[in-house]
């Protein structure tokens, strides 16, 4: 198992993007370009970039990637709530999937932190 597959951040990450495409198959065809296109690449980006930053050399390249997960995860909660207004997810499915996405934000902020923190008794 590689190593950023521990990672709780990733795992619940990683369970969004499966969720999230199968609650955007139901899109409006029009949309396949648009809001689908949009939130399947903002879910995709969470779990990535958490991967690619835990392969990296230094917590600092680390931190970097984190901070784009955590970027991309702030996307994704304005186009759930976009989908919602628009009438392309329930407020049932929305409230869902956005509770999921609060603690995979909260979970990135943790690491975050935790790493910011061994950058900084390194540097001591």
């Amino acid at each position: 198992m590689k190593p950023h597959q521990n990672l709780e951040v990733w795992k619940q990450s990683f369970s969004l993007v499966k969720k999230l495409y199968a609650l955007t198959s139901a899109f409006p065809t029009e949309e396949k370009f648009g809001l689908t296109s949009q939130i399947r690449r903002a879910c995709t980006s969470v779990p990535v970039n958490i991967a690619e930053g835990s392969a990296r050399r230094s917590d600092k390249e680390l931190l970097q990637f984190l901070y784009i997960s955590l970027g991309s995860a702030s996307e994704l909660d304005t186009l759930l709530l976009l989908s919602k207004e628009l009438g392309f997810i329930s407020n049932d499915d929305c409230e869902i999937v956005l509770k999921d996405l609060d603690s995979i934000y909260k979970l990135l902020l943790g690491f975050i932190n935790t790493v910011k923190k061994r950058i900084m008794a390194v540097s001591k």
